[in-house]
């Protein structure tokens, strides 16, 4: 399958650029979804703290270590796990590893 559409961005007041690359295209998703991508984020760079409004978004982990924020607690995350953000929260992630963080990015339509 093609790489639908890569983008390079400055995310949600973060540090640094992200790598996005879109797995589905918005007609694929048919209005469920608003993302489903693979993030790359190097080293030193960050996804800012940002609130979700319906919408939910989940991480899952490929490559690397990382401090993610959840609701202003701070937990280490790695390759293997697994986050979520329900609709009304708050989130953020930043690479404090010494390699790319790369991890698949959903975030579901919650209304």
């Amino acid at each position: 399958m093609p790489i639908i559409e890569q983008n390079t961005v400055s995310a949600k007041k973060g540090k640094g650029e992200i790598f996005i690359t879109h797995l589905l295209t918005p007609k694929e998703m048919i209005d469920k979804c608003f993302m489903f991508a693979k993030v790359t984020i190097p080293v030193g760079a960050s996804i800012g703290v940002h609130k979700h409004v319906d919408t939910n978004e989940t991480y899952y982990l490929l490559q690397g270590t990382a401090t993610y924020t959840d609701n202003g607690k701070i937990y280490a995350v790695k390759a293997g796990d697994t986050t979520f953000c329900a609709d009304g929260d708050t989130h953020g992630i930043e690479n404090t590893g010494d390699e790319d963080l790369i991890f698949i990015a959903l975030i579901i339509n919650a209304k």
